[in-house]
């Protein structure tokens, strides 16, 4: 079933995926299964690294850089690792200009398309916290210890 993902449909996913992730509130999933991805693409060589770009974000007003990688017709940043400041051309600047082809696919459909692709499975998925108000106070009416052992 993974043969049938063309590079194309999961360039469209990582776009959309990245996309999503600027926005969200807890992008940390997200960005990693973008990483991810294109790093099994980049292993594949169904991608392709293209130089290093200055970022548009500094970290601690510190400049630093970030790998540009071309996936299918998309482009997309990843951090950097010692050999691609070793082996890679320093492209300066981001070009404002450009962007990448515009896409309509749902968040949902892409996230599918990519843990397919990347045979994720999720791990121990957090079991749901029933609320208990901070107004609570538990009885001890009816409880055959007095004073209590547990604490609440």
């Amino acid at each position: 079933m993974k043969d049938k993902l063309s590079v194309a449909e999961i360039a469209k996913a990582i776009y959309t995926i990245n996309r999503h992730a600027k926005a969200a509130p807890k992008p940390q999933h997200l960005y990693y299964i973008k990483k991810e991805a294109i790093e099994k693409l980049l292993k594949e060589k169904k991608a392709e690294k293209v130089g290093l770009h200055f970022s548009n974000n500094p970290k601690f007003s510190n400049q630093h850089s970030t790998l540009l990688v071309k996936v299918d017709q998309y482009y997309f940043h990843l951090p950097p690792t010692k050999e691609d400041f070793q082996n890679l051309k320093h492209l300066g600047s981001l070009d404002s200009d450009f962007r990448n082809p515009r896409t309509k696919m749902s968040l949902s459909y892409a996230k599918r398309i990519i843990y397919q692709y990347i045979d994720w499975q999720e791990q121990n998925k957090p079991a749901k916290r029933k609320h208990i108000s901070s107004y609570y106070t538990p009885s001890s009416l009816g409880k055959m210890e007095w004073p209590p052992t547990k604490k609440f």
